[in-house]
């Protein structure tokens, strides 16, 4: 079986422990719907099981400003700064550059575990946020991604 050849998604040299905000987002393995539920015409999000468990992960991480929990993906800002530190588990003393990594890298472990298998794929998508207009962009797109999720499922149906 060939595999496809990644295009990088990440800045060449970019240290992704440096300080600022980050746009993450961790999909499901085949992008499975098994974290929530959007239901009625206000988008409503339902989580489920084992979007409930991510949930409880996702709020334990202070570095986390703002997510969502979608039936297959999470959108997550992530903010890093001197103050903070965050390591594969609580009680490591790790280097602050690949902060990010060590954050999903948690937040995936900590879920596999209580679920008893892996629920996400391998990688994840980052973006390094630039400036304030480019946060509350993508402020705006988590906070109507399930609204967005709705309109789309009907445009599917109709």
């Amino acid at each position: 079986m060939e595999f496809c050849e990644r295009k990088p998604n990440r800045i060449p040299e970019y240290d992704y422990g440096t300080n600022g905000a980050y746009f993450v987002t961790i999909c499901t393995q085949d992008r499975k719907k098994i974290l929530s539920n959007i239901v009625g015409d206000d988008a409503h999000i339902v989580p489920k099981t084992y979007g409930m468990i991510a949930e409880k992960y996702i709020r334990n991480v202070p570095e986390i400003e703002k997510y969502v929990i979608m039936p297959d993906h999470i959108h997550m800002i992530i903010r890093l700064d001197n103050g903070s530190m965050w390591a594969s588990t609580p009680t490591d003393c790790q280097p602050q550059h690949n902060r990010i990594s060590n954050i999903v890298r948690s937040i995936k472990v900590l879920v596999a575990k209580e679920i008893g298998e892996s629920i996400f794929q391998r990688s994840y998508y980052d973006h390094v946020i630039r400036n304030q207009q480019d946060y509350n962009e993508i402020w705006q797109y988590i906070e109507n991604n399930p609204r967005k999720w709705v309109i789309q499922k009907q445009g599917f149906t109709s």
